[in-house]
C-alpha cells in the first residue's frame, strides 16, 4: 500500500505534538486578520494550546462569515494576505467568496484521490463544476499532486462526456456519485466502452446500491467530506471503514446550536479548525452531523474517523408559528445547571401544533423549567423529565414528529 505521505501514519501523540504547534502558528495567524480580531473581541485566546482547548473558543458559523464579507468584501477579513495574491476567487451559494490557489495541494484533495488509487499514469474526468464555485478546481488541483492528467469536463452535455472519455481514455472519474451512472448509462445507449476503473466522487449521497452497481462495471468507488471553504475534510481508503480525518484539520463534534464537545462517539455537529496557512479557519461549523468512530482503519491510516454525513445540524423548525433553533435549546440548557441536556418534540393533535420538551435533569422543578421554555424558547409546551442519560444521541435537539401528507 502507498500512502500519500509520513503524515498519515503517525502515532497519536505525534500527531497531537504536531497539530498543536500548528494550531499556535494558525491563531497567530488569525491575530492579525481583522474578521478574526472582531470575532474573539471577547474571547483570550492565548489560552488556546492545543485542539483540546478549542472548545475555549466561540464557533464561527457562515452566517458569521456572510455579515463580515458583506462589509469587508471580499473575505470579511478572514484571510491573511488580500484577494489579490490569491490565484482564484470563489462564489458559492449566500453570497459567500472563498480564496483559492493553484499551489501543491491547496485544498488537500490529493490525500483523498491517493486513497481512491488514482496516480501517475490516470487520466481523470473532472466532472465537477468550474463556473464560479471551487469544486472542479479544488479536484483538479488534488489530480495535480498525485500525477495524474486531467480531463476538465464540468456538468452537463452527456453525450460528448462519453464522447470525450472514449477519444481521449479517461481511466477515473471525479464528480457527484450519480453523475458517473447518467455518462455510463449513456455510454451503453451508444456502444461506447469506457475506460474507467476508478471514481472519486463527492458533493452527494453515495448509496450502497449504486456504489455496487459501479462495482460490478469495475469501477471502485470511493467518496470524499469536503466542503468549499475548508477543502478536503474527510475521506475512504479502500478499506471502507468510515472516513478518515484529513491531516490537516482538527475536528470537533459538538452539540448542535452550541460549541461543546458531545462525548465520544455522540452525533453532533462537525466543527472544523483548518490549519491551511492562507485562511485560518477556526471552529468552523459545517451545519453537518456525524461522530467519531473508535479505533484506526483497518488500512493502516492511524487518525481518526467520523461516520460520514449523518444529516443536518441545522434543525430549526416552524412550531405554532415560531420558530425554534438549536440555540434556543442549548440557551435553555445553560440557564439551569442541574440540566445536562434538553430535546424538543414538534407533534400534531388534530389540527393543532403541540411541543413537548424533554429534559435531561437528576431533579429540579417542573415550574421553574416550564417559565424558561416561555421565556427562551418563546412557546409554552409541556415538560417531561427524564433521567440523565434517557434521551437518545442521535444529534437531534429537535425532533419534528409531524407528518405532512
Amino acid at each position: 500500500m502507498t500512502y500519500f505521505d509520513a503524515l498519515e501514519t503517525r502515532s497519536a501523540d505525534q500527531r497531537a505534538s504536531d497539530q498543536a504547534m500548528a494550531l499556535q502558528s494558525q491563531l497567530e495567524r488569525a491575530r492579525s486578520a481583522p474578521g478574526f480580531m472582531a470575532h474573539f473581541a471577547e474571547t483570550d485566546t492565548n489560552t488556546v494550546k492545543t485542539a483540546e482547548d478549542l472548545p475555549l473558543l466561540p464557533v464561527l458559523r457562515k452566517s458569521d462569515l456572510t455579515r463580515a464579507q458583506a462589509s469587508r468584501p471580499p473575505f470579511g477579513g478572514f484571510t491573511v494576505k488580500p484577494a489579490r495574491h490569491f490565484q482564484h476567487v470563489f462564489q458559492s451559494p449566500g453570497p459567500i467568496y472563498e480564496p483559492g490557489s493553484t499551489d501543491h495541494d491547496w485544498w488537500r484533495m490529493g490525500r483523498f484521490l491517493n486513497a481512491a488509487g488514482v496516480g501517475a499514469g490516470d487520466i481523470v474526468q473532472n466532472c465537477f463544476g468550474y463556473h464560479l464555485t471551487p469544486a472542479g478546481m479544488i479536484f483538479e488541483n488534488g489530480a495535480r499532486a498525485v500525477g495524474a492528467a486531467v480531463l476538465p469536463a464540468g456538468t452537463g452535455q452527456t453525450e460528448l462526456q462519453v464522447t470525450a472519455a472514449r477519444d481521449v481514455g479517461c481511466t477515473a472519474y471525479a464528480g457527484t456519485p450519480d453523475y458517473l451512472k447518467v455518462i455510463l448509462d449513456k455510454a451503453d445507449a451508444m456502444g461506447v466502452a469506457l475506460s474507467f476503473s476508478k471514481a472519486a466522487v463527492g458533493g452527494g449521497a453515495l448509496f450502497p446500491s449504486l456504489r455496487q452497481e459501479y462495482a460490478d462495471r469495475g469501477i471502485a468507488c470511493l467518496q470524499c467530506y469536503a466542503t468549499a471553504d475548508l477543502g478536503n475534510i474527510a475521506y475512504e481508503s479502500a478499506a471502507m471503514e468510515g472516513m478518515i480525518l484529513d491531516e490537516h484539520v482538527i475536528v470537533e463534534i459538538v452539540t448542535p446550536g452550541t460549541g461543546t464537545p458531545v462525548a465520544p462517539g455522540e452525533v453532533g455537529e462537525v466543527v472544523v479548525t483548518s490549519l491551511n496557512p492562507d485562511y485560518p479557519l477556526i471552529r468552523f461549523a459545517t451545519g453537518d452531523l456525524s461522530a467519531i468512530m473508535p479505533g484506526q482503519s483497518p488500512c493502516g491510516r492511524t487518525n481518526a474517523r467520523i461516520m460520514g454525513w449523518m444529516g443536518r445540524a441545522d434543525q430549526t423548525t416552524k412550531i405554532k408559528g415560531m420558530f425554534v433553533r438549536p440555540e434556543q435549546v442549548a440557551a435553555l440548557v445553560d440557564k439551569h445547571a442541574e440540566i445536562v441536556k434538553a430535546r424538543v418534540i414538534a407533534a400534531r393533535q388534530g389540527e393543532m401544533d403541540t411541543m413537548t420538551v424533554q429534559i435531561e435533569s437528576a431533579g429540579g422543578d417542573d415550574m421553574a423549567y416550564a417559565k424558561s421554555v416561555a421565556e427562551v424558547l418563546k412557546l409554552k409546551g409541556a415538560i417531561e423529565v427524564v433521567a440523565p442519560g434517557s434521551l437518545p444521541k442521535d444529534g437531534l435537539v429537535i425532533e419534528d414528529q409531524r407528518v405532512y401528507d
